[in-house]
């Protein structure tokens, strides 16, 4: 007779997955409530440039963003590679000064303020290191004629102190 002998109809254990549906609905739940909806697709490819000073926004239900920038790839085959013009989710593709579609921008999102907070809308202007700053004196220009007269500009920290960049 063998010492070991072979244990017959046992075969694998099963694993206990009874708990399963509640850790897949629990991490459904957490991404649910966690995940934040982005609000608007860049469509200009934006690398501000370097500040020393930098400051942060205090409330930003009140902030516009332009964007200026070269279009990116998909975009490009649409427009071409000038730069252009981002209100939010808009590309604005006209020549010269985009007056009126600056003004119709600023009427817009003034129009979705509560009242008390309409002066002191402000429209944040994203612009690429790269671009011209004949673009953004028109912009500028575009934004006075629109009474927007809080305008700040986007930027990154520098980093000269610690010797390293973000």
């Amino acid at each position: 007779m063998s010492k070991f002998r072979r244990k017959k109809g046992k075969g694998l254990q099963t694993i206990n997955t009874s708990s399963l549906p509640d850790i897949v609905f629990m991490l459904l739940f957490f991404f649910m409530v966690a995940t934040t909806m982005r609000e608007t697709e860049v469509q200009v490819r934006v690398k501000v440039p370097e500040a020393t000073e930098v400051k942060k926004l205090e409330k930003k239900s009140l902030v516009s963003y332009i964007y200026i920038g070269r279009p990116v790839a998909h975009v490009a085959r649409l427009y071409g590679t000038e730069p252009l013009i981002q209100l939010n989710d808009k590309l604005v593709n006209e020549e010269g000064i985009p007056f009126e579609s600056i003004q119709d921008f600023v009427l817009f999102e003034r129009e979705k303020l509560p009242e008390s907070d309409k002066n002191r809308m402000t429209m944040s202007l994203r612009i690429d290191e790269n671009i011209s700053m004949g673009k953004v004196d028109d912009v500028k220009k575009a934004l006075r004629r629109a009474k927007a007269l809080i305008i700040n500009y986007s930027a990154r920290k520098e980093y000269r102190e610690q010797g390293r960049q973000r």
